[in-house]
């Protein structure tokens, strides 16, 4: 007689019997985005050039749990990506001389145990999955099952290594053609996404405020790409001047400022990140658009510092003199505009503490793990892509600003192919004018 339990499936010969029977064979051709096995193996030969004879393993990584039995959802590694073209998870590649052998974890298909009972590879519980030797068509690649991975090899340099990692990083700084064709689509569709928040202006300021923007554009993002590259942060009034306002949990209240920065993340995982401030009712206060002038000022300064053989530092020099410049002219720096801009002085960047430009790609701050000497310290080369973000935030506890501009923030973020004749601007579809966003705003809120 039972004693109440309920029955454990994977030890009842009737059950495991049955479900292994009669189901037809699903498509499960891995989803790949066009062009990249080919991209990630130029990327392996590049690798190879920059560490002969060198044997590597870069993990793909695993979803963290968000809560018990729950996890968020899994993001692959950067390096593993650019080096695979693969988003599997806990996926291992190992890569000498430019081949490549990818370790994967095995499929759960009928007939065996895990397919109803492994929640993580089952195929009742995640759907089709490719074969080995799907992956390994799709790839390129060898492809193997991870359990028979015979550890690191002799002389390897795994993914946690410094020294790769330091590697990889410099050497991503260089797009070729089809990561440019991926940051292209990202930015496209982001300024998309933009306008898809802008319209819902009225709703928001009506009900829901920033969260109702910031699930708008994660919405988009989501339906268009991966999700959003970053989180999204969306400031109306007094919270545009916090740097990193994710929380969103705010109303967005008509006649204040809202800033707006956001990038879509696509299929190939490589993201935009551009930034707008923009009026809520449509029409910037004079002291509101005072604000936004000086910055516009030290952005459009900053734009014409991109261009091959400038230091990287160039465009962050040039945007904070405007910004030194126009703030003592009003009246808020204790000392000249030569002492503030000074190593020892800097008091400019009390209203802006954060940097003014990085390198964009797999990640929305790509390249992180590059030495000083190759990123700040590196001239601009053709196929870098990078963003130029200067701002003012003037915070409404600030006692060292004048009340009509306490509680106003304002960042323009770009985001820049350097060419060998210049640079493009890949976001120029957005305006970066007050009276240009006045009436982008109308047009998609009337």
């Amino acid at each position: 007689m039972s004693d109440g339990r309920l029955p454990r499936l994977a030890e009842i010969p009737a059950f495991t019997d049955y479900i292994a029977q009669g189901w037809d064979s699903p498509a499960r051709t891995p989803g790949l985005v066009p062009g990249a096995a080919e991209a990630a193996a130029a990327h392996r030969d590049r690798l190879a050039a920059a560490l002969p004879g060198r044997t590597v393993v870069v993990a793909a990584g695993h979803a963290p749990t968000r809560s018990n039995d729950t996890a968020y959802d899994f993001r692959v590694d950067s390096d593993f990506y650019w080096l695979t073209g693969c988003a599997a998870e806990n996926a291992i590649v190992v890569v000498r001389d430019g081949a490549a052998t990818l370790y994967l974890p095995p499929p759960a298909r009928p007939g065996e145990p895990g397919f109803f009972s492994d929640a993580a590879y089952g195929e009742l519980w995640v759907g089709p999955s490719p074969s080995l030797a799907e992956w390994a068509a799709a790839l390129g690649a060898d492809v193997l099952l991870l359990p028979g991975y015979p550890g690191t090899p002799a002389g390897a340099l795994t993914g946690d290594d410094a020294e790769l990692r330091r590697t990889l990083a410099e050497l991503r700084m260089i797009k070729d053609e089809w990561e440019v064709a991926q940051l292209r689509e990202a930015v496209d569709r982001t300024v998309e996404g933009f306008s898809a928040v802008a319209a819902e202006l009225p709703a928001a300021i009506r009900a829901g405020g920033e969260r109702w923007l910031q699930g708008t554009f994660d919405r988009y993002a989501r339906t268009h790409g991966n999700g959003p590259g970053y989180a999204s942060i969306v400031g109306s009034g007094p919270h545009a001047p916090t740097l990193h306002w994710v929380r969103c949990d705010g109303p967005v209240l008509p006649g204040e400022l809202l800033l707006l920065d956001m990038g879509v993340e696509t299929r190939s995982h490589y993201t935009a990140d551009v930034t707008r401030t923009i009026p809520a009712s449509g029409a910037f206060t004079p002291a509101q658009r005072q604000v936004h002038d000086l910055v516009e000022r030290a952005h459009r300064a900053g734009l014409a510092e991109v261009a091959p053989g400038r230091p990287f530092t160039a465009f962050h020099h040039a945007a904070m003199e405007v910004i030194a410049r126009g703030l003592h002219d009003w009246g808020l720096l204790p000392v000249s505009v030569d002492e503030a801009l000074s190593a020892d002085g800097q008091h400019h960047r009390r209203y802006l503490v954060c940097g003014i430009g990085h390198h964009l790609g797999l990640d929305v701050h790509d390249c992180a793990q590059s030495r000083y000497e190759a990123y700040q310290g590196a001239a601009m080369e053709p196929g870098m892509v990078l963003t130029v973000e200067p701002g003012l935030y003037f915070h409404a506890h600030d006692l060292t600003v004048p009340p009509e501009l306490r509680g106003i923030g304002v960042r323009i973020e770009d985001d820049l192919l350097v060419t060998a004749g210049g640079a493009e601007n890949l976001s120029a579809a957005l305006p970066i004018t007050a009276s240009g966003l006045e009436n982008w705003t109308k047009e998609r809120t009337s």
